[in-house]
């Protein structure tokens, strides 16, 4: 069992820097919270929560999520319980936890969680789950579905696409990369839309621009020295914007970017600029692919607590502004008034469907 302090998401700063102690173990019941909430009394409703590797201040989508059970425990007045995973051998003990304890939701945070949830899902029918970031399959990846798990998954090609057109828009050397953290389908999904942007601005444009690192991987989440050294290696390959998929590790390229003239880096999961995790290269950010962990999170909670839990995959998409890219803040005047204009006509027609991103990981309702 290990024991790690709690804060409050970044994102919900303003409910208080209240902190609590987290189980991450199985031995003794998850930390337990009651909200204010308005309105009726929900105190007896209980929202769960557990994390994926990098826990809930990774910067990245586990402080996400949580932000959104945390909106939950204040805005609906919920009792809230969360345990953070450290390794992958506490997936399962960390969701066992959770079962008997009366949830009446336990939400499972990143793709590595799918078959924790699962099979504890598979064992107590009366449990409501939902998985963040995967579909259910069998061992053999046979598709399946469990009226009792919700999967929350994200089309974040669509979103990246933007990202690649932009970056190679903006790239002066006419190269650019990406790496992940590993080949998670919730990973590459963000790589292949990227790569596809890319490619797109070389149609439109008939210009070259590179895409580097589209089958590297670091191998985990953890990393950042890591992420450092492979960001440096695709910055002397001549890449002047990275864009990492690998959580935490991604703070090995804004590092990197730091020490290097003319690197931009894009952020993804949430809008970095505006996370303290990132300030020190906030200036080098050039936008961010985000998907709407929190609200989902949220939503899903909330829908739990009307008796309206639906087993539905939720699919979040840019017309749906389950994914988007964020704001370029500082590095807006790199961004051409033609480029921008661009990436808007893109945005419309990804929307209406004239134009559809499809990868390997693309997921369907």
């Amino acid at each position: 069992m290990n024991i790690t302090t709690r804060k409050r998401a970044l994102a919900l700063a303003a409910f208080g820097a209240a902190s609590a102690l987290v189980l991450a173990g199985c031995a003794e019941a998850p930390e337990e919270t009651t909200g204010s909430g308005d309105g009726a009394d929900n105190s007896d409703f209980v929202a769960c929560m557990v994390s994926d590797f990098g826990g809930f201040e990774d910067g990245s989508f586990n402080e996400s999520a949580y932000a959104g059970l945390l909106q939950a425990e204040d805005e609906l007045g919920v009792t809230i319980r969360e345990t953070e995973s450290t390794s992958e051998d506490e997936y399962v003990p960390n969701v066992n936890a959770l079962v008997g304890e009366d949830c009446g939701i336990i939400i499972g945070v990143g793709f590595a969680l799918a078959n924790a949830v699962r099979d504890s899902a598979r064992e107590n029918e009366d449990v409501n789950y939902a998985i963040i970031d995967s579909a259910l399959s069998e061992d053999d990846f046979t598709p399946l579905a469990l009226d009792n798990v919700k999967p929350v998954l994200y089309d974040t090609a669509q979103a990246a696409f933007l990202a690649g057109y932009l970056a190679a828009g903006v790239s002066e050397t006419g190269v650019v990369g990406t790496f992940g953290g590993n080949p998670f389908p919730s990973v590459t999904i963000f790589m292949e839309g990227y790569a596809q942007g890319v490619e797109a601005y070389n149609e439109a444009k008939g210009t070259d621009v590179q895409v580097l690192g589209t089958d590297s991987f670091v191998g985990n989440f953890e990393d950042i020295a890591a992420g450092q050294t492979l960001s440096e290696q695709l910055i002397a390959q001549g890449a002047d914007v990275i864009m990492p998929v690998a959580g935490p590790v991604g703070q090995g390229t804004g590092i990197a970017a730091l020490a290097s003239d003319d690197v931009r880096v894009i952020g993804v999961d949430t809008d970095w600029y505006a996370n303290p995790t990132h300030d020190e290269y906030k200036s080098l950010l050039l936008t961010s692919v985000e998907k709407s962990l929190q609200l989902t999170v949220f939503e899903t909670i909330e829908a739990a607590l009307a008796g309206e839990f639906d087993a539905t995959t939720y699919v979040g998409t840019l017309e749906n502004e389950g994914v988007t890219i964020s704001d370029f803040h500082d590095q807006a005047s790199a961004v051409s008034d033609e480029l921008a204009a661009e990436l808007d006509e893109l945005r419309a027609q990804i929307e209406s469907g004239d134009l559809v991103i499809t990868t390997e990981g693309t997921p369907s309702a």
